[in-house]
């Protein structure tokens, strides 16, 4: 296992940080919707940089921008665990997923008000109806990489399953539904 409190070697930045972006936006991504429960208000965004880690424990992984203001509340210290729900979206849910990827966006509750949703039982975060999934975690590790924080939580619950749908998915810059 890599100790995470080891330095990131460094490597010449020979890479266009624009012809990068470029390139990535070719890589057909999952949307997901983060939510979170803060003491202050319901906060959420939009996060296509998701990854299952492991069934056995049962974990996933998220990359936030380092910054952000979810990446801040989910790297305070507290006992317990920092928690939090994942939705991951369903082509239906494209107008929800604009909206928590909105700069100045207001906070979950507010953008959820029409939308038929759930509080997590766990989490406590706000889950809206109408995902392909969604989970409640815990957060087990936080990993600066970069300009993101990467964030290992156990997957504490399933909120539910649809039997159905068509996922959201971001290619070049696009949400549009996951088709062939």
């Amino acid at each position: 296992m890599t100790d995470s409190r080891l330095p990131i070697p460094s490597f010449p930045a020979t890479a266009d940080a624009a012809d990068l972006a470029s390139a990535l936006s070719a890589w057909a991504a999952g949307v997901t919707l983060v939510t979170i429960a803060d003491d202050r208000d319901d906060i959420g965004t939009t996060v296509s940089a998701f990854c299952p880690v492991s069934l056995d424990p049962p974990m996933v992984l998220v990359s936030l921008i380092a910054g952000s203001y979810p990446a801040e509340v989910l790297s305070r210290p507290s006992l317990p665990a920092a928690r939090f729900a994942v939705t991951l979206l369903s082509s239906a849910q494209r107008v929800v997923a604009g909206q928590f990827a909105a700069s100045g966006r207001p906070s979950a509750r507010l953008i959820l008000e029409g939308v038929p949703h759930t509080r997590g039982a766990g989490s406590g975060a706000l889950i809206p109806d109408g995902g392909l999934a969604a989970l409640e975690c815990a957060v087990v590790r936080r990993v600066p990489a970069g300009d993101h924080l990467l964030v290992i939580s156990a997957v504490t619950g399933v909120a539910y399953v649809a039997e159905s749908g068509e996922p959201l998915v971001r290619f070049r810059g696009r949400y549009g539904p996951g088709q062939h």
